[in-house]
């Protein structure tokens, strides 16, 4: 089990970060299209605990696939966001769909997401697009220096940090909008 410390910021533009990180000498890892799928019980007791569970299916740049399950813990108070995070890779999406549903846990919301990573010195970069929600940075490394680093690296110190994960945000937007599908995609 890892700890995730993570900034997130709301920016207009990823065109500029991204000449930032190139100026900084960040390397691109590549970009991917995510489905991040959520799951929790009938009672949403996941969610009432301020925890996570999510399989995420990515597919990058050449078309290859690759699923990932992840267990969020509740967040921890601190400078940046900061949970635990049990995360392990699996074969076969649907199978891991199926292993949740049987043991009682139900799809509450699948969003999409486009996502460009990055890695510093010491922190991984993604600059992500979501529908409806627009673009953000997110900045996780494994201190909240390395993270304050990397934040001042890119000009963002001064932009306010957001502690909801994307799941709240866009379930915040669905529900202030009246929005009954549960399956958000570009």
């Amino acid at each position: 089990m890892g700890v995730e410390i993570e900034a997130k910021i709301k920016v207009p533009d990823l065109a500029a970060v991204r000449a930032k990180l190139q100026a900084a000498g960040a390397t691109r890892i590549g970009r991917e299209l995510e489905t991040n799928d959520f799951f929790d019980t009938p009672d949403r007791s996941l969610q009432s605990s301020d925890k996570g569970l999510r399989i995420r299916t990515a597919v990058d740049e050449s078309g290859k696939s690759r699923c990932t399950v992840t267990m969020k813990g509740p967040v921890s108070r601190g400078q940046f966001k900061t949970r635990q995070e049990t995360e392990f890779s699996a074969d076969d999406p649907e199978a891991v769909r199926e292993m949740l549903e049987n043991l009682g846990y139900q799809l509450t919301l699948s969003f999409e997401k486009r996502r460009e990573s990055w890695t510093t010195a010491a922190c991984q970069v993604a600059l992500d697009e979501l529908p409806h929600l627009g673009t953000f940075v997110e900045i996780e490394g494994k201190t909240e220096r390395d993270v304050s680093a990397a934040r001042d690296l890119l000009q963002l110190a001064d932009s306010p940090l957001i502690f909801s994960g994307y799941i709240s945000l866009m379930a915040r937007y669905l529900q202030e909008r009246q929005i009954n599908d549960r399956r958000v995609r570009f």
